[in-house]
């Protein structure tokens, strides 16, 4: 029982599940971060308010605008299922300033604002500078997911046997959250639930993916993607893993498990099995299959890494799946002075700035962002659908007003 005890004593800190929701949904009101975000940051105020506002008058591109612009007269030619489209995705969107960057790229351009973001950067570091408060006003302004990763993690020295994230063969030893770690992920991820309204975020070790199952079945609302570092690689692994969010749902069949990241080294018909039975389970509409189709260029992958042609493959058939981008196009990253590495995900800000590096880490943003819209041409020529930021590419042109976050 201590296991369990140990898991409600920190659940109790917090209030009740209904207390725990109501303090989130207060926290995450529009209106109250703008203002904290006045206090700390005007200027992000500032393009918080430019950003509603070009939301609101439809400066952005509308889904059938696109269509048209990509195929022209085509356009009444092609079927575009809704119940197939793709979710655009991107990662990591570490700062606000790079948020505002592909906003403007995309009025300029006519370009689709992804519908889903990823982050990978410390969260106490950002909520000191703002940063976590805008981010988290812009997503329900844009209408777009937003997952952050605690700082709980692998990488945070919780494994005293290794290093640094440079140190990553080491990482086959043990990687995630050992011994008490897993209960300092709860608290640390109900302290942003309460105090900002934050309800993705991710994981990446199982024992905190069964905590995740039993705070959301307490009646806790917390939703959850699972990390391509956990490691799902083959159709067994994933039955396991939706197995428990089948086990640990809700009466009303819910679960908290809303993204399902492959490993890189899947293939399509891993995928393709699993859908039958993620269909089965009852969880097609609820678990998202996030599937890489670009990584960065360095220290994670060998390149060149490009998946769009498996995705139009996979996206004529099986439904409820994003096309993440982690890194630009193969052939655009060696061009860069400064190509995309997962390892600057775990650098200080103070320190990216002070190296010279910001201006090189914010194209490869805008590089992984133009892979993004690469991919939505190509989906678009295919006749399959796409999910931007459902407040700027509304699919008919209508008063976009913002409000929380889907």
């Amino acid at each position: 029982m201590q296991v369990v005890n140990d898991f409600l004593e920190i659940v109790k800190k917090y209030g009740t599940p209904e207390e725990i929701n109501r303090k989130a949904k207060h926290a995450g009101e529009v209106s109250r971060l703008l203002k904290q975000v006045g206090q700390i940051r005007p200027d992000y105020l500032a393009d918080l308010l430019w950003l509603k506002d070009q939301a609101e008058s439809g400066a952005f591109i509308s889904m059938a605008e696109y269509r048209r612009a990509v195929l022209g007269d085509q356009m009444n030619e092609k079927p575009f299922a809704d119940e197939f489209a793709v979710t655009l995705e991107i990662s990591a969107c570490q700062y606000f300033p790079w948020l505002m960057a592909i906003a403007k790229r995309a009025i300029a351009q006519q370009m689709l604002v992804p519908g889903r973001f990823i982050q990978v950067r410390r969260m106490k570091e950002q909520e000191i500078d703002g940063d976590l408060l805008a981010l988290i006003a812009a997503m329900q302004i844009i209408g777009a997911s937003f997952v952050v990763t605690l700082d709980t993690r692998g990488t945070d020295g919780s494994n005293i046997h290794l290093g640094g994230p440079d140190t990553l063969t080491g990482y086959f030893g043990g990687v995630g959250q050992p011994n008490d770690h897993a209960l300092q992920w709860l608290d640390e991820y109900l302290y942003y639930y309460t105090h900002y309204g934050i309800r993705q975020v991710l994981n990446l070790n199982p024992g905190t993916v069964l905590l995740g199952y039993l705070l959301h079945h307490l009646g806790v609302d917390i939703e959850f993607k699972i990390s391509v570092f956990m490691g799902n690689d083959n159709p067994y692994s994933a039955l396991w893993t939706l197995l428990g969010a089948r086990l640990f749902a809700r009466e009303d069949g819910s679960t908290p498990l809303v993204g399902f990241n492959w490993s890189n080294s899947v293939n399509n018909e891993t995928i393709a099995i699993t859908a039958q039975f993620r269909r089965e389970l009852g969880l097609e509409s609820l678990v998202r299959f996030e599937h890489h189709i670009t990584e960065t260029w360095k220290s994670i992958v060998r390149q060149p890494y490009n998946r769009r042609e498996e995705l139009i493959e996979l996206a004529r058939h099986v439904p409820n799946i994003s096309a993440k981008h982690e890194g630009g196009d193969p052939d655009i990253e060696p061009t860069r002075q400064h190509p995309s590495d997962i390892l600057d995900y775990f650098r200080s800000k103070s320190e990216i700035i002070a190296s010279g590096d910001w201006d090189k880490l914010t194209l490869n943003f805008l590089d992984k962002f133009d892979a993004v819209n690469h991919t939505a041409q190509v989906l678009t020529q295919q006749g399959l659908a796409l999910i931007a930021a459902q407040k700027l590419h509304p699919c008919k042109r209508e008063p976009v007003v913002a409000g929380r976050m889907g």
